[in-house]
């Protein structure tokens, strides 16, 4: 069941901690919470352009992302300032954690993208993810990233990725 829009905060600051710091916090627009989901549109929040060599991050992209409370992955679309769409950024993350208007999220550092016409689904920096040590300090979050990251790329290579978003 979704949350009347009038029940909702319009602003939730989102906080993306990784290996125990705040690696980024961004104001974003609350658009929907049903209690285990969160969907949330902001602009851009780094600092000038991140070239992938794959995708670039710009200033004037809208990332719309969308987060879960019971799942260890975040998908966030992107479009760039005119609304074309770039593709889908996935960050592999333990659940999401909300209180009043904040919205904290650890990043595993495992990554998916998928591309808007779904040609190009590349997994990202397992080697930053195996250099972490989550797979010695707790072994029980670096499956379920590793399982996580095998659903996102099974759904990213299927035709029902955006099922998960609507």
């Amino acid at each position: 069941m979704s949350a009347n829009s009038a029940d909702l905060p319009a602003q939730v600051e989102i906080v993306l901690v990784k290996a125990g710091r705040t690696k980024i916090r961004y104001t974003g627009e609350l658009l929907a919470d049903d209690g285990t989901r969160l969907a949330v549109r902001a602009p851009w929040a780094g600092s000038g352009v991140r070239d992938f060599g794959f995708v670039r991050f710009e200033p004037g992209d809208v990332f719309t992302e969308y987060y879960w409370r019971d799942r260890w992955y975040a998908i966030k679309e992107v479009r760039s300032a005119t609304g074309t769409l770039k593709g889908w950024y996935c960050d592999i993350t333990r659940p999401a954690v909300s209180s009043g208007r904040e919205l904290v999220v650890e990043d595993l550092d495992l990554d998916l993208w998928r591309s808007a016409d779904g040609t190009d689904v590349r997994r990202l920096d397992e080697d930053e993810f195996a250099e972490s040590g989550l797979g010695t300090t707790d072994p029980a979050a670096a499956t379920a990233a590793l399982s996580a990251l095998d659903e996102l790329e099974s759904l990213a290579r299927g035709g029902d990725f955006t099922a998960l978003l609507g």
